[in-house]
């Protein structure tokens, strides 16, 4: 393999590893903040107990996803120079506000959160998480305000052959990110939902600590449904926006080669010949992809043989037809765990409604404990299909991928590079569930069987 796909690989591997702990970090914290919320104001040790046990996992994948993020940056200057030479005016800026903004409000109030519980008020105290959880979700949408000038670029002029920013309002008012925002963040919430609603199904299958992962449970799964379901209709609006400024991935995601007919149907599965630009075996919803398109039950979407076409004149001879295959299937496998998600939470609420959570059916807790693979799945197949079905393109309509690689790196180097990165992160992936399941074993309890007592800093007589 050359050295564009080796580097195309080696950001591939260390995106989506990083991506495994971001999305558990904001939605823990928010679910995190809601427990102390409670806590605070009912005065209920257990919240309290609740704020502090899932917040133990939850340093616990931020200092991973720390370490993970840094090498993020560093690749920019490393495999992609010449893209970082391009669009460093408008692209650094962000990474730079979120980096001294965001980083450091949530380094800041993790800090007082951390060692805090018996030196400030209750109030002071509530106020660093929820500082903690504003500032994991503005570092994901600086980050992403990034990734959308990738998407659909705004806010620049070219001057000496780069990218340069002229108008920091346009970066932040981009459509791209008014869709992908939301969309981005809603789905990090139902990961940490899921996370929680996992580990509580399976204490509460073992019969451990009931009353507290029942609790833990029914709040998660509140703010999982509610997520599911926001992540769907985002969805909705982002596919929307595709067809507008990015209709070869849309086409892709459909495995759409010729004129789609007018109304569209929305393909379930496919057997897709790349070669010969055709599928076979296709089952297909009627109407489906214009209502996807254009919330209503008519309308064209270009396919890709047209689309083809009209890239050639708007940007020169190439093949601007993304890896088919891989964006039609991601695309679909997140649909699929989105789905299972809104499934496992309707019915979750429903045993809550009808008050059986006492006695939840043991198939369905055994569900909900793989649910927690759901999101990771979802999250990562969606990202492989935003950042592939953009291929050829880094920065779309200015810049491709084969002209965005450091020119004097080797292959050998970056496979060099590959294969060790690859043994870090197995490394620390084998220690973070370590860590985890060294403290779901141990429980909520585990500082209260170790002193004999139950011990509120808050409480005088504690």
């Amino acid at each position: 393999m050359d050295t564009v796909m080796l580097s195309r690989i080696q950001f591939a591997s260390t995106t989506i590893f990083h991506y495994f702990f971001v999305p558990v970090s904001i939605g823990l914290a928010l679910l995190i903040a809601i427990m102390e919320t409670m806590y605070v104001r009912k005065g209920n040790e257990e919240y309290k107990r609740m704020a502090q046990f899932w917040g133990k996992l939850f340093l616990i994948n931020f200092a991973v996803g720390v370490v993970t993020g840094i090498l993020q940056e560093f690749q920019f200057g490393m495999n992609w120079s010449d893209y970082s030479r391009f669009v460093g005016d408008v692209f650094g800026a962000p990474l730079a506000i979120e980096a001294l903004l965001a980083f450091f409000l949530e380094s800041t109030f993790i800090g007082i959160w951390i060692f805090g519980w018996d030196k400030v008020s209750k109030r002071v105290h509530l106020f660093s998480i929820w500082m903690v959880a504003l500032g994991t979700m503005l570092s994901a949408f600086w980050i992403l305000l990034a990734n959308s000038f990738m998407q659909h670029p705004v806010g620049f002029a070219i001057n000496n052959g780069r990218a340069e920013m002229n108008d920091i309002f346009a970066l932040i008012t981009n459509g791209q990110l008014l869709v992908e925002f939301p969309h981005t963040v809603l789905a990090a919430y139902a990961t940490g939902a899921f996370l929680v609603t996992g580990i509580s199904a399976y204490k509460l299958l073992k019969k451990q600590d009931v009353p507290f992962f029942r609790k833990s449970f029914e709040i998660a799964a509140i703010v999982g449904i509610i997520s599911s379901f926001g992540v769907a209709v985002a969805g909705h609006a982002q596919a929307q926006y595709l067809v507008e400024t990015q209709p070869m991935k849309m086409a892709a995601s459909e495995a759409l080669w010729g004129e789609s007919g007018d109304p569209a149907p929305w393909t379930i599965f496919a057997n897709i010949d790349v070669d010969n630009k055709t599928n076979s075996n296709e089952i297909q919803v009627p109407y489906l992809l214009s209502f996807l398109s254009y919330s209503k039950f008519s309308g064209e979407v270009k396919g890709m043989n047209q689309l083809q076409a009209e890239y050639e004149q708007a940007y020169g001879p190439g093949d601007y037809i993304p890896p088919v295959k891989t964006t039609f299937w991601s695309f679909r496998i997140m649909v699929a765990a989105g789905t299972l998600m809104i499934v496992l939470g309707v019915y979750a609420i429903y045993l809550m409604w009808r008050k059986k959570m006492d006695k939840p059916n043991t198939w369905f807790m055994r569900f909900m404990f793989w649910g927690l693979l759901l999101p990771p799945i979802a999250n990562t197949s969606g990202w492989i299909m935003t950042e592939i079905g953009r291929q050829p393109w880094t920065v779309f309509g200015l810049m491709t991928t084969e002209d965005s690689v450091s020119p004097n790196i080797t292959s050998g180097q970056v496979l060099f590079s590959v294969i060790s990165f690859n043994i870090i992160y197995a490394v620390l992936g084998a220690v973070l569930i370590g860590l985890f399941v060294k403290v779901i074993k141990k429980g909520p309890y585990a500082m209260d069987n170790e002193h004999g007592e139950s011990h509120d800093p808050y409480n005088k007589e504690g």
